[in-house]
């Protein structure tokens, strides 16, 4: 049993330093309000990058998570039965 907690000990850590990461790339909310305060004239290109990145950081954001959680679930069973 301890080296299957030790693997899924290490899985919880990946995937949390991923979902750190991801949520770190995200752009904020905000960040189209102080494009349009300070002039910044975004193309029809740029704005479609932009809204792509986005969503795929999004996506990437709730995919991390679920397994996030499922991998504490996991881990507090494992912790549990032993």
């Amino acid at each position: 049993m301890a080296v299957l907690e030790i693997i899924v000990g290490a899985l919880v850590l990946l995937v949390s330093i991923a979902v750190i990461v991801v949520v770190l790339f995200q752009s904020g909310s905000r960040a189209g309000i102080n494009g349009a305060i300070s002039g910044v004239a975004d193309t029809f290109l740029s704005k479609d990058k932009a809204k792509t990145a986005d969503k795929l950081a999004a996506k990437y954001t709730k995919l991390l998570a679920a397994v996030f959680f499922v991998l504490v679930i996991v881990a507090l069973a494992i912790g549990y039965f032993k």
